[in-house]
């Protein structure tokens, strides 16, 4: 059974840092790319950051390029992802989730994690 189980969420004023992991069982780690996504209240799901299955390769969505930076450990199969100088809007419930490509659509990602809340307030 895989399970994709994140963690790291809270509340952080903006222009603050946190740092998300999600920890992966029942799977083969590295033979997935990972990714995550994010969604506000009211809005859909969409995608934040994925890197390849050795860590070589990495792709954001625009507006958080500069400020947030993917990564994974295969050893531990954990993917991280670091976020500086947040802003009110990168406020979400943030999703890791594997795929068998390098993805940006949501559709071709096979598993969830159950999603961490991210606040982003004064």
């Amino acid at each position: 059974q895989v399970q994709l189980v994140e963690s790291g969420g809270g509340l952080v004023q903006p222009g603050g840092s946190l740092r998300l992991s999600c920890a992966a069982s029942g799977v083969t780690f590295s033979d997935y790319c990972m990714g995550w996504f994010r969604q506000a209240p009211g809005k859909e799901r969409e995608f934040v950051a994925t890197i390849n299955w050795s860590g070589t390769n990495t792709r954001y969505e625009d507006s958080v390029k500069g400020r947030f930076t993917i990564s994974r450990d295969n050893a531990k199969n954990t993917v991280y992802l670091q976020m500086k100088s947040l802003k009110p809007e990168d406020t979400g419930i943030y999703y890791c989730a594997a795929s068998v490509w390098l993805e940006m659509q949501r559709e071709n990602y096979a598993y969830w994690g159950q999603g961490t809340q991210v606040a982003v307030s004064s």
